[in-house]
């Protein structure tokens, strides 16, 4: 759960939870949470999503999914193993990708973070998160429906910390393989999945380097509003050939180690095509393409909101849980509402009452199909 995917500030998910918790105990936070599994993703969104010409799902999810609840008996691998039947019954595949790390991986809210990076502090922390990986090796080694492990989302590290996430990345790989020497492993680049040289030494068969294109920032996340694309975005003329220019060190490194790129996050703010976000997906898929890179689209469905990728599907309705006028954004409003709110904010997670961005989906169908 991520802040502006459900119209709110970016705090960690378990700040929520905790202060969700202290108003509805212990039993009504196993209440909320099974409901929003229940109804934000279901089977028909990945039916839906097959009938596009995609192949292939990256599903986060946040280690917290496997801490034990004496209240609430769905946890461990029950939501994993749904979304994975669901991805067997529609001839796609499911990348694995642990988006929060035991004391988290970076210092953002989407690493379910406070604001420090624990994981790099803690040995012990790393431990817990390896052995998260050899349970999870050994649950899916032989499901034909998994594509492969997407071992840390966007690590964060400075130089003098890069050793220690080279040694975490040669543990957790080496723990799969004593276990699964089928599935793909999936090593993103530190900061924010951006640099990728120090890979060059972990590098191995069926290891895929992932990283993720959110370039240029400014636009795509619409933090300067007013530019557009193409023309100049922070003193820089971005059109297609800047594109290729971008990503061609990425498409070197995979040639020169032989290895696959895998660009697990691209997206967009839309704003109603009046910046030229059409144009600039369409180039980005055109370039990626052209350097046989694989992808997948961050993210399927959002709260409509003003900065940051906003889905495919968009929630566009301004109910007084979202309350875009504040003074209170989105999912904090869940805090004083849920009693009174429940059937209402539930509703708003199913996918029928998003609004489907035709633009986009044509663009994505336009590629897949073409693969």
């Amino acid at each position: 759960m991520e802040g502006y995917l459900l119209g709110g500030r970016n705090i960690p998910e378990q700040e929520f939870k905790d202060r969700f918790k202290k108003i509805y105990g212990g039993k009504g936070l196993a209440e909320f949470e099974d409901r929003f599994y229940n109804n934000f993703i279901t089977e028909d969104d990945f039916k839906r999503i097959a009938s596009w010409g995609a192949n292939c799902i990256r599903l986060p999810f946040n280690c917290r999914l496997f801490e034990p609840r004496k209240s609430y008996a769905k946890r461990e691998f029950y939501y994993l193993d749904r979304a994975i039947s669901w991805a067997r019954k529609h001839g796609l595949k499911i990348i694995l990708d642990l988006h929060a790390a035991y004391g988290s991986q970076n210092c953002d809210w989407h690493a379910d973070s406070k604001g420090e990076a624990f994981l790099w502090k803690s040995a012990s922390l790393r431990k817990k998160t390896c052995s998260l990986w050899e349970r999870i090796a050994d649950r899916y080694k032989d499901e034909e429906a998994v594509y492969g492990y997407d071992v840390l989302n966007e690590p964060v590290v400075g130089r003098r910390n890069l050793p220690l996430l080279k040694r975490f990345y040669a543990e957790v790989t080496k723990l799969i393989r004593s276990i699964d020497r089928k599935h793909v492993i999936i090593l993103e680049g530190n900061l924010w999945a951006q640099r990728i040289d120090f890979l060059k030494g972990l590098l191995q068969d069926n290891i895929d380097v992932s990283i993720h294109v959110y370039q240029p920032l400014n636009f795509v996340f619409n933090f300067v509003p007013g530019v557009s694309y193409p023309g100049r975005i922070d003193k820089v003329m971005w059109d297609k050939n800047m594109i290729f220019r971008y990503l061609k060190p990425y498409y070197d490194f995979a040639r020169q180690n032989k290895v696959n790129v895998f660009v697990g996050e691209f997206g967009v703010n839309y704003r109603n095509n009046c910046a030229g976000e059409l144009e600039y997906l369409n180039d980005l898929l055109e370039v990626f393409d052209e350097y046989s890179f694989s992808y997948t689209y961050w993210t399927y469905k959002a709260v409509y909101g003003y900065v940051f990728p906003n889905g495919i599907y968009q929630y566009l309705p301004n109910r007084e849980f979202i309350c875009r006028e504040g003074p209170v954004f989105g999912w904090e409003n869940y805090l004083n509402m849920w009693k009174r709110k429940k059937k209402d904010i539930v509703n708003s997670w199913r996918t029928v009452n998003f609004s489907l961005n035709k633009g986009i989906v044509n663009i994505l169908r336009k590629f897949f199909r073409s693969k």
